[in-house]
């Protein structure tokens, strides 16, 4: 799950760089930023899974 996250982080990375470089492509900027934020969501919602398994384990 965690080399998923890194692979799409990376991806949105590279894709915003791209459409900074190539101004005309604005979706690539667009999807990147999408991408970007997806990934900032899963990882918020995985620490919040995690963090309260282990907190209901130390009950």
């Amino acid at each position: 799950m965690r080399a998923l996250l890194w692979v799409v982080g990376v991806v949105a990375g590279v894709l915003i760089l791209l459409g900074l470089l190539l101004e005309a492509v604005r979706w690539l900027i667009i999807i990147g930023v999408i991408a970007l934020a997806a990934v900032v969501v899963f990882a918020i919602v995985k620490t919040r899974r995690v963090a309260h398994r282990h907190s209901a384990t130390h009950r």
